[in-house]
């Protein structure tokens, strides 16, 4: 983390492979689909990279092209929909530091906010379960007739509520799909490695700045290396 940017008045976070580890709760939500229909599982190194762009987008990916129909995925998407709804927060957990950053952003009164392509109602479920002391000002999650990321309208929504421009936020993920929407909407972004994607694809996607701790993003929020 080389790069010294201007001191910013909100953070916005992704949440799968960011602030929370959900890689096996989505894989057993899945895969417990995909065993029902008699298709292929997938382990966490296969999904790990099929992740970030919604559920409907995962299952595309994760099934056979010969099972690629939209009246297939679409049943299997409500099964995945189903299962993940009932069993939201078995294995998932915030990242270590993860929760000790949200307190020292709070302590500074660092407004936080959540934008996620993972359903609202799931969104709400997995932040109010893994981070019930922290008040974001704001979580949003995929919703009916709002783009998903990398469009940036959800981001910018944020902002207006925020009362900030986009310039003076810092948007925080760990994949393509979170780089884009930063440059989207004008902000900041800083790609953590501990999350989805590996280095080399984070540079690739155009991230300016790598993160290898939690408590660098505190560095980055005050315009410090």
């Amino acid at each position: 983390m080389s790069v010294v940017m201007d001191p910013k008045q909100a953070v916005l976070f992704d949440l799968d492979g960011t602030l929370v580890d959900t890689l096996r709760d989505i894989g057993a939500a899945l895969n417990s689909a995909l065993a029902r229909h008699g298709l292929p599982l997938h382990d966490l190194d296969s999904l790990r990279r099929m992740v970030g762009w919604g559920v409907r987008q995962l299952v595309t990916q994760a099934v056979p092209a010969s099972h690629g129909d939209q009246g297939t995925i679409s049943a299997l998407t409500a099964e995945v929909m189903d299962h993940y709804t009932r069993f939201p927060v078995v294995h998932s957990e915030p990242y270590p530091g993860i929760p000790e950053l949200l307190t020292a952003l709070r302590a500074r009164r660092i407004p936080t906010a959540v934008l996620t392509n993972k359903p609202h109602p799931l969104a709400l479920a997995t932040v109010e379960r893994l981070f019930p002391e922290h008040p974001f000002e704001v979580v949003l999650g995929d919703r009916p007739g709002v783009p998903h990321k990398p469009d940036p309208t959800a981001a910018l929504s944020i902002c207006e509520a925020l009362g900030i421009a986009p310039a003076q936020a810092l948007f925080v993920g760990d994949s393509e799909v979170d780089v884009q929407t930063a440059h989207n909407a004008g902000m900041a972004c800083a790609a953590v490695v501990w999350g989805f994607r590996g280095e080399a694809e984070l540079r690739q996607a155009g991230a300016e700045v790598l993160v290898q701790r939690a408590e660098q993003i505190l560095e980055l929020v005050a315009g410090r290396k």
